[in-house]
Order: C-alpha cells, then structure tokens, then sequence
C-alpha cells in the first residue's frame, strides 16, 4: 500500500521533557507555609545578592532569575528572600529522578530541576507519550507535593520547547506533522539555544521568527554564525538528532556575556565580571556540582581571543572562585577594549561525557 509504513525503519522517538515550575522556590513555598501565595526569590538580598529563582507571584512583578537582589527589591518593596538550601533541593530532585525511571532508564538530567525521557519503549509498556506525562506530573505531586510541567515531541528541541507553552502546572505536545508551521510562527528569541545577542543579530539580518529563519540557505547561516548556522538551518525544519543521552555528564559550566559597548580599564572590566561570576555560581549551585580549574574567557574588540587558567587542588568554594577570577583578570595587563569576558570550571566532580547522535526517524509519531 502507498501509504504503509517501511518496517525496516524504528520507531519514531517519544520524547518528553520534564520541568519543575520555580523549583527552588516553590520547595521554599511547600515547607513554609506562610510563604506561600506571596512574592518570594531564592538568593541573597545583600548589596552584591542575585536572584537564583524566583516565584510566579515574583515574577508578575517583572522579577526574574539572575536579576540582582537590589532591583528585586525595589520592584517589589514586600519581596520574600530566602536563603538557598541545595540540600533540601536535592534531596527533592532525586525522588523526581526515581518517578521518572519507573517509566524509563533513558533519562537526561539537565540540572536539579529538569530532564529529558525518551519513552519510546517504557517500563509502562504504554504507547501514549502523552499518558506518561501527564501520570509521571501527577506521581511528582503526589510524592512530594510541587507541580511539573511537560513537553512532548519527537526529538529533544521541540520537547523542551513545548515544556514552556502551559507553564505552570500545564504540559503540550508538538507532532511531526505540526512542527514545522510552529517553529515558523515562533518568536526567534524563544528558540531554545538562540541567547539574546544571537536572537539581536538575527533581528538585525531581518530574523524575527522562523518562517523569517527558513528564507536563509545553509551557506548564508554558516558564514554568518559558523557552526551553529548548521543548527539554526536544521532546528526550524524540526530536525534535531541528539538522543536522550543518560550517561551524560557535563565537561565544564560556564556563563560569559558580550557587551553592547567595549570595555576600557581594569574598574569596567572588575564590575562587569562580578555579574558572570554571579551567574556561573546560580548554575554550578542549579546543576549541584563544583570544578578545580577556572578559565576566564577575553575576546577583544577585534576579534581575538585569550584564556587564562588555574587548577586547585581543592574544589574552591565561591569566595575563592571569585578571588581566582580576579587574580587570572589581573595576570596580565589587559590595554585592548574586551567585547566579551566569560568564566569556566572543568575538572568537574563528575564523570567523562559521552555523547551520541542518532539518525532522524521518519515513521508515524504515535502519541494517543
């Protein structure tokens, strides 16, 4: 028959992608009972305090992760600070980790709060990856009382997408047959792994969505963003071959940023390097691990790249992490303008990644 399914091909894979809404803070909320219901952030409220998460009440008042506690506090004068207990978080985590291999081994941990599955053959023997999302939010519930959100699709970009479009408490599914009209309604900037200056130097090309993405050949994206111009041409096509990797560890953690105005002397390049350093401990505390070599990452006005790097015997705690970042800064003379600084730690706590690619299923997406 025409339209009868090749039977040498697998499956298409069924992939959901699990995230805990406001996690940090809704565990917060869940063990104080007074809190909840009320503005409140997970971070410091001193003077140099970041917001590591922060509650949907907070949010509404334009209050976000990594914003600083000052700002935090003037949008919201009554805001609930609460000092981060990543004990407690993952003590959490790792019963939400136990739901999700009642149904699968294939699981992907991204951080404390969040993994992919793939359920494409399952420990329920369902066929429904639907079911096995919705039945996994509700054993999360059940368990230890906080709520999830879910993607469904056929590969790990479109899930993670769809994770975000009935948050909170909510879950969506993106078919293959739906896919590639949605990635071309899709804002640009919520493309999972498009950052905000890439999603600003696509605006400046004319890229506001992806029906605007998909007018640009492969040759054009890769001249523009090099590799990830490959990515780009791929992912609003709805291709996307990464499997749920469960051995994957990360190799490093990292957070850098590429100012609009190039930096000039050592005071500029101190107080704008605070707020990455900031950021890099919200995600090696996210991610619950810890490294012994730093590497500021320096890109000058022209282009050029340096790195600077320290290994301790020790995993460092944050203040030295901090003291490191300044002294490797301070190495050596830096006369150039700098458009981007980063920080890095490798040598993690954790094991060698493996990754794995695999090809693009093309068979019917069975989800009901």
């Amino acid at each position: 028959m025409e339209n009868e399914p090749n039977l040498n091909e697998k499956p298409i894979r069924k992939i959901i992608h699990v995230d805990m809404d406001a996690f940090y803070a809704s565990v917060e909320q869940l063990d104080h009972p007074e809190w909840r219901g009320k503005p409140l952030v997970v971070g410091g409220s001193a003077a140099r305090g970041v917001v590591a998460a922060a509650s949907y009440e907070a949010r509404k008042y334009g209050i976000h992760s990594a914003m600083s506690s000052i700002l935090a506090a003037k949008k919201c004068p009554h805001l609930i600070f609460a000092k981060p207990r990543f004990d407690r978080y993952k003590e959490l985590s790792n019963q939400i980790r136990e739901i999700f291999h009642e149904y699968t081994d294939l699981v992907e941990p991204l951080s404390l709060d969040e993994a992919f599955l793939d359920v494409t053959e399952n420990k329920a023997g369902h066929k429904s990856a639907i079911f096995i999302a919705r039945k996994i939010r509700e054993k999360i519930r059940e368990k230890t009382g906080l709520n999830a959100s879910a993607g469904v699709s056929y590969n790990k970009f479109l899930a993670k997408i769809a994770s975000d479009l009935n948050k909170p408490n909510g879950q969506a599914v993106i078919l293959p047959e739906e896919a590639e009209e949605f990635l071309e309604k899709l804002p640009i900037h919520k493309f999972f792994g498009i950052g905000k200056v890439t999603a600003e130097k696509m605006k400046s090309l004319g890229i506001h969505n992806g029906a605007d993405l998909k007018q640009f050949s492969l040759q054009f994206l890769t001249k523009k963003f090099g590799k990830s111009g490959i990515h780009y041409f791929n992912i609003v096509r709805g291709i996307h071959l990464s499997e749920v990797q469960p051995h994957r560890v990360r190799k490093s953690i990292s957070a850098e940023n590429t100012f609009e105005t190039d930096l000039i002397g050592d005071t500029s390049l101190k107080n704008n390097l605070r707020p990455i350093y900031e950021e890099l401990i919200r995600r090696l505390k996210k991610s619950g691990i810890k490294g012994r070599t730093l590497t500021l990452k320096i890109k000058f006005s022209d282009f050029t790249q340096q790195t600077r790097s320290r290994t301790l015997e020790q995993y460092p705690e944050d203040a030295k992490i901090w003291s490191l970042a300044l002294e490797l800064l301070g190495q050596e003379e830096i006369q150039n303008p700098v458009r981007l600084l980063g920080l890095g730690l490798s040598n993690l706590n954790i094991t060698e990644e493996h990754e794995h690619f695999g090809e693009q299923l093309r068979i019917p997406f069975e989800i009901n």
